[in-house]
């Protein structure tokens, strides 16, 4: 294991404490876990797509290999890259030429609507798993909802539990970043439902009802006694062949 990945996989520990509040692991198996995070801003669709294709704007720098987002670039159409350069290091007694990382490949590029990339971040890169991020967005009363998904599944060296802890803080802290360049908004929290009260015990030695003659039903005049069947449903008639078919 890289020192990179150790780093990695600690800090991205301290984010999923850093964002208790958006970091949800929703799903869990041996080898794979899913992790859904989401926010709402004060920006339109359009807006939220122009940034989320920008990612040297909000993606932190510490999840980086470069150590710098300005260095991040994405491609916004099948086939493109979410890629990072490394630049070249021109130095007394050391020289190295430009590096680059792939972080993940697109496949779906919906503008204002949904953007899908299949890759291993982080300190999955190394490992035989792949992973499908999913970022929906759509409008709402108060601004744009925007909606991380990010299912991985394949061998790999970690215990799932811990890995998937840590990559969902991650998801979140980049979300937090996105939110933050667009202005989160702050959703009330739903007030908790009000406990139903108990039913009533039944009553031990019940009153018997009391009985209603023949007689006096059928005495009952129509208005009495309410609509018949035909007279609530008189959209429906027989004919004279005995089918039922509209008035």
């Amino acid at each position: 294991m890289t020192r990179f990945t150790i780093r990695a996989i600690a800090a991205a520990s301290v984010a999923a404490l850093a964002f208790p509040a958006s970091a949800e692991v929703v799903r869990q198996g041996e080898n794979s876990f899913v992790t859904r995070d989401e926010a709402v801003v004060s920006a339109t669709p359009k807006e939220v797509w122009l940034a989320l294709i920008s990612p040297a704007r909000w993606w932190n720098s510490a999840h980086t290999w470069s150590g710098e987002a300005a260095n991040l670039r994405l491609t916004p159409q099948a086939g493109g890259c979410f890629c990072e350069s490394i630049p070249e290091v021109d130095e007394p007694g050391r020289f190295t030429l430009e590096g680059s990382v792939e972080h993940m490949r697109v496949i779906q590029a919906y503008p204002e609507r949904a953007l899908v990339m299949r890759g291993a971040l982080g300190p999955l890169q190394p490992e035989p798993v792949t992973g499908v991020l999913t970022i929906a967005i759509s409008e709402v009363e108060e601004g744009t909802r925007i909606v991380w998904e990010y299912n991985v599944g394949g061998f790999m060296r970690f215990e799932t539990p811990v890995i998937a802890r840590a990559v969902d803080g991650v998801m979140s802290e980049q979300l937090a970043g996105l939110a933050g360049l667009l202005g989160q908004v702050d959703l009330p929290e739903s007030e908790p439902e009000p406990e139903s009260e108990p039913e009533p015990e039944p009553d031990p030695d019940p009153e018997p009802e009391p009985e209603i003659e023949a007689e006096a039903v059928i005495e009952q005049t129509p208005a009495e006694r309410g609509p018949s069947v035909e007279e609530a449903f008189g959209d429906l008639v027989e004919d004279e062949s005995g089918d039922k078919s509209p008035r």
